[in-house]
């Protein structure tokens, strides 16, 4: 009998104890879902205002579209010739990437083959790029552009993004490379190769991870950013496609119908972008980070 209601207690404060566990992978699943929906909301408004007309926006902007319209893609793909800024957005999102892609990781592999002396200046001197905010610069960025004849064209904004987003660019390849082993470039050297030959034939396919994120966090950026456009290529048929969006909200007027059909046709292509890299995407810091 002692025995008996001594094992009693034991068991139900076992029993309270597999409890807890559970009740905290219950609240913490709770918690993933609740934050879930706080970002899959503003993806509902989007499309559910982009498949709605003036009236029923007015009226019940958050509600279901009953009936739905499609028509405000149409319009919007018209009216604001999204199909060149599309194209221009394309051009110069692919050209910025391509070169950024080339400078970034041959800078990269020299600063992260020479940690001494002046490669290690040059890394800090490319982390201030980082540090210092590129507001600063705008004005005679802008000047230098004018200067150039570049205003309204695409290789000024080309010029633009590679400078700006360069350092960003060598930071995440050179935490990258320096994670790799150097055994590989050195075996290439020793068969006869150049350090060119040994970067392209043998380093660079190893950077595929690192590279896909390079593309994609430079390609939200570049795709997405309003300011610098609307600054350079104002008023020009150059226009991306944030400031041909823009052009649906005036003064007084605002038709959100075609500004928000719109901006779901501007988010397809970056997103199907996104999509398509993701998974290279924690990879590339992760090699970073272990470097």
């Amino acid at each position: 009998m002692i025995t008996e209601t001594s094992r009693g207690p034991a068991k139900q404060k076992s029993g309270r104890r597999g409890r807890r566990p559970r009740f905290g992978r219950y609240a913490l699943e709770l918690v993933m879902i609740a934050v879930a929906v706080m970002f899959l909301f503003p993806v509902y408004a989007l499309i559910t205002l982009a498949m709605k007309d003036p009236q029923q926006i007015s009226d019940s902007p958050l509600s279901l579209p009953s009936p739905p319209t499609f028509a405000n893609f149409g319009n919007a793909w018209s009216s604001a010739s999204l199909g060149a800024a599309l194209l221009n957005s394309t051009v110069i999102t692919a050209a910025s990437l391509l070169i950024l892609v080339v400078l970034g990781s041959t800078g990269a592999y020299y600063l992260a083959r020479r940690a001494r002396g002046i490669g290690y200046g040059l890394y800090i001197l490319f982390l201030l790029g980082i540090v210092l905010p590129f507001q600063l610069g705008m004005i005679p960025l802008y000047k230098l552009v004018d200067d150039l004849g570049w205003l309204g064209t695409y290789q000024g904004m080309v010029l633009f993004y590679t400078g700006i987003q360069l350092p960003f660019t060598v930071f995440l390849y050179t935490g990258f490379i320096r994670a790799l082993p150097q055994d590989y470039a050195q075996a290439a050297l020793i068969d006869g190769c150049n350090h060119r030959q040994a970067f392209t034939r043998i380093v660079f396919p190893l950077l595929r991870p690192i590279t896909g994120t390079v593309i994609i966090l430079n390609a939200v950026f570049i795709w997405n950013d309003f300011f610098t456009p609307l600054l350079y290529l104002g008023g020009s048929d150059k226009e991306t496609v944030p400031v041909g969006v823009f052009a649906f909200v005036g003064q007084y007027v605002s038709d959100y119908g075609l500004v928000f059909a719109g901006l779901v046709l501007a988010a397809l292509p970056i997103l199907l972008v996104f999509v398509v890299l993701q998974r290279y995407v924690i990879k590339g810091f992760a090699g970073g980070l272990k470097g």
